[in-house]
């Protein structure tokens, strides 16, 4: 099996270094086609309007000055066009992508960018900042991670469909499990810009997220991570919301009762 892997904290982040031992302990034939610098929340971004650049930096590892879409194109059309990969592996995050994470994600852009191109892509991230000694459990995705890769690799997948898988903010051994959830929606209260000056007393700003502890509904990525679960969302590419959809031709159609999209929802 030739594996392709990917993250969007850098080809110099701990994760990376973590996913290429799981990726290791599955196959002999793995490649890493990372960026160059930290491409943390650009999401599905490609790069259009300058050329894009890589470098060897290793044994069958090379870094893109570009996100990581252009990543897992660049993987797949150049660097291994003469046999493409049979997985696309992304991350292991430095944090976790939960809930409407996965929208601004270049980890989950990672591997979206494979599912569009054939490929059977997952994406992986640990949880941080719960541990109340500070500690970062990355022996979880090292311990876990290459048993449930191929026990979802065992399964057919629906088109169109990626993986996130999120591991919980603890040990190996206090992890309670793997869970199958849907995507949770979190409270934006959390959601905050930050103002300060620079030296010349001109304002600049910080977006930032608070963690908050909150009781998320039961089967939601969100709900499995706080009780302790690695959570596995299965991610579909097609965004149309059907119902929605359905309501709007009879209203286009017939010039029908605009509200009538409310019940859609």
């Amino acid at each position: 099996m030739r594996i392709l892997i990917t993250n969007d904290d850098g080809a110099g982040a701990h994760g990376l270094s973590v996913l290429h031992q799981i990726a290791k302990s599955i196959s002999d034939d793995v490649w890493i086609v990372a960026p160059e610098t930290n491409q943390s929340g650009a999401s599905h971004a490609l790069t259009l309007q300058v050329p894009l650049r890589y470098r060897e930096i290793g044994d069958h590892a090379f870094a893109v000055r570009g996100t990581p879409a252009d990543c897992v194109i660049m993987g797949v059309k150049h660097v291994l066009k003469d046999k493409a990969p049979d997985l696309v592996l992304s991350g292991v995050n430095h944090g976790s992508n939960l809930a409407e994470d996965v929208t601004y994600s270049g980890t989950i852009a990672g591997a979206m960018e494979g599912t569009l191109l054939g490929i059977r892509s997952i994406a992986m991230s640990l949880t941080i900042g719960f541990d109340p000694e500070g500690r970062q459990h990355w022996k979880s995705p090292l311990e876990h991670g290459p048993r449930l890769v191929e026990q979802l690799l065992s399964v057919d997948w629906p088109e169109s469909t990626l993986m996130n898988i999120n591991y919980p903010d603890l040990a190996p051994g206090d992890v309670k499990g793997v869970a199958a959830t849907r995507q949770g929606r979190r409270d934006q209260g959390g959601l905050h810009i930050q103002e300060r000056s620079d030296t010349w007393g001109d304002p600049y700003f910080w977006v930032g997220f608070e963690r908050r502890r909150a009781d998320p509904p039961k089967d939601s990525d969100l709900r499995a991570i706080a009780d302790g679960f690695i959570s596995v969302t299965p991610l579909h590419l097609n965004l149309t919301h059907e119902r929605a959809r359905d309501t709007l031709g009879g209203v286009l159609s017939l010039g029908g009762d605009r509200n009538r999209l409310k019940d859609a929802g």
